[in-house]
C-alpha cells in the first residue's frame, strides 16, 4: 500500500495469530503480531527468541504507520533476501502495516535451496495473515497544546466534536493535552485550536 486511501484508513490485525508450513523436515512456524512502536517489536522478537532459543533462524518483518514507511526485513543467517523479504513481501501483498511476523526454522536436514526457503517463508507468513482478523485502522497523528484552566469549557467542546483519543492530559494552572487526531480532521483541530484564545499548540 504506497499511499493513504481517500478515507485516511489502513490495514493492520486485530490480535497474535500464528501460522505454519513444512517441507522436508523443515518446520517453518510463523507468529503474526499487530504492533505499534519499534520498542514493541523488539521486546517481541526477543520473547520468541528465548521461547524458541533452539530453532535455527528467527527470521522477520514489519511496517509502522499509516503508509508503511517505518519498515525492515531481516534474514537471521539465512541467504540473503531468502528469509525477510519474502515476509515483507507478504505484508506489502496484503496492504498491512503496524504489524510484525517472525517466522522460526526448525531445520529438517536436508537444505531447501534459496527458492525453497523464499516459498517456505512466504507461505509460513502467509498463513499466519490468513489466520489472522484483518481490520481497518483510522490514519491519524499527535497533537500536543497547553491551555490555561480558564479555557477548559472551550478546549472540551473541541474535544467533544472532533473525538480525537486523549492519549496524555494534565490539568493544573497550565493544562496540557496530548491526543491524536485522525488525518483529515487534523488540520481543521489545529485551525480551531489556534483559533482558540490562551491555547498553544507545542507539537503537530
Amino acid at each position: 500500500m504506497s499511499e493513504i486511501n481517500s478515507s485516511d484508513t489502513y490495514k493492520s490485525i486485530s490480535k497474535p495469530s500464528t501460522g505454519i508450513y513444512k517441507e522436508l523436515g523443515s518446520k517453518f512456524l510463523s507468529f503474526a503480531f499487530p504492533v505499534s512502536s519499534e520498542e514493541e517489536i523488539k521486546d517481541l522478537l526477543a520473547e520468541i527468541r528465548k521461547s524458541h532459543f533452539d530453532a535455527r533462524h528467527h527470521c522477520y518483518a514489519y511496517r509502522l504507520g499509516a503508509t508503511g514507511e517505518l519498515w525492515r526485513a531481516n534474514d537471521d543467517g539465512e541467504p540473503s533476501s531468502s528469509g525477510g523479504k519474502p515476509i515483507l513481501g507478504q505484508l506489502l501483498s496484503y496492504g498491512l502495516s503496524d504489524m510484525l511476523i517472525i517466522v522460526v526454522r526448525y531445520f529438517g536436514g536436508t537444505k531447501l535451496g534459496v527458492p525453497g526457503l523464499i516459498r517456505a517463508y512466504r507461505s509460513a507468513a502467509a498463513d499466519s495473515i490468513e489466520n489472522g482478523e484483518v481490520i481497518e485502522k483510522i490514519a491519524g497523528d499527535d497533537v500536543t497544546f497547553t491551555f490555561g484552566y480558564l479555557q477548559m469549557n472551550d478546549v472540551m467542546k473541541l474535544i467533544r466534536e472532533f473525538a480525537p483519543l486523549v492519549k496524555e492530559q494534565n490539568f493544573d494552572n497550565l493544562c496540557r493535552m496530548k491526543v491524536n487526531i485522525r488525518l483529515r480532521d487534523k488540520q481543521r483541530f489545529i485551525d480551531a485550536l489556534s483559533a482558540t484564545d490562551g491555547v498553544s499548540l507545542e507539537e503537530y
